[in-house]
């Protein structure tokens, strides 16, 4: 079995007397786009920080490629990029100054750092910028600066601290893209608190909240945590709603407009079969009818509460 990138064992950090993580445990494996998701405060950027080596935990152990992070943290801090969501960028140098910089920041020299540098202004479209002083760059550009320090190295994991905060919708889509070209040949951790960002790019998720790991799994297996409980039903020609909830099977009907209705259900075969044959016998022309899934706002609220009870 493959070793994975990063593997957390028990871990836990206090601020004074203030647990912000508490027994946290996970594995990470190779390629791939995994979310530390979790609410503000919630203790994710402190899980972020202390993989990314930037604090020391107070118990536990994290392993970075079977790398112990508290006996050899420089050699484990090889393997890893890092992104904080204010990019580390010195605006009086260009672009290229700057990631020469970050380059001899990672014992890089001669040969391999030219072709380090060249190759990643070119994998983060900012090669027509080379010689741009970094304050003179849009915030999308300026982001992508900040992820070409982070893999410059070519680092094995590539920790992105809410990469899209502040960017505009189009630049959203841009970084979106280059980070999942990124994640095709290294294993990117994503820390957010926003549900459609973990959607639209990560595979698998870690949610973490009041400091504890509440999830972990898949992005179909999170959207599918909540048991769904209702229909989306609609008609050419719709009926009253009184008629849907006198079908047997179903709860209660809530009409939605333009003939739509959410249905609610105790047994989704048996409503759904009573309402095509309602719809069959009384001309409603049925034209649409599928289980709602509960949205990822939801799912999360619902995550959350879990740990307060």
């Amino acid at each position: 079995m493959e070793e994975p990138v990063v593997k957390v064992e028990r871990l836990s950090h206090r601020y004074s007397i203030q647990w912000a993580v508490r027994d946290i445990s996970f594995e990470i494996p190779r390629r791939g786009i995994f979310g530390l998701l979790g609410s503000n405060g919630a203790g994710k950027s402190t899980t972020m920080n202390i993989i990314s080596g930037v604090i020391k935990q107070t118990e536990g152990n994290v392993y970075i490629n079977g790398i112990d992070t508290r006996e050899n943290p420089v050699e484990a801090k090889r393997h890893i990029g890092f992104l904080p969501q204010k990019p580390p960028l010195y605006g009086d140098l260009t672009v290229e100054e700057y990631l020469r910089h970050c380059a001899r920041l990672r014992w890089m020299i001669g040969r391999e750092l030219n072709e380090a540098v060249e190759e990643v202004m070119e994998r983060c479209g900012i090669l027509h910028f080379r010689n741009r002083l970094i304050k003179n760059l849009s915030g999308g550009y300026q982001q992508r600066v900040g992820i070409a320090q982070a893999i410059v190295h070519k680092p094995d994991l590539v920790i992105f601290d809410e990469p899209t905060n502040g960017l505009d919708p189009n630049q959203i889509l841009e970084v979106r893209h280059l980070i999942k070209s990124i994640a095709e040949e290294r294993t990117v951790i994503l820390s957010t608190h926003i549900l459609t960002e973990v959607q639209a790019v990560c595979d698998s998720i870690f949610m973490i909240e009041e400091g504890r790991l509440v999830f972990s799994g898949t992005v179909e297996e999170f959207d599918n945590y909540i048991t769904p409980n209702s229909l989306l039903v609609s008609f050419i020609d719709a009926p009253a709603v009184e008629s849907l909830n006198h079908i047997e099977g179903v709860l209660g009907a809530e009409e939605l407009g333009n003939g739509k209705f959410r249905v609610r259900f105790s047994d989704a075969r048996e409503a759904a079969d009573q309402i095509v044959k309602a719809s069959a016998a009384h001309d409603w022309h049925l034209m649409e009818l599928r289980v709602e899934k509960s949205s990822l706002d939801n799912v999360f609220a619902e995550l959350s509460k879990k740990t307060r009870k």
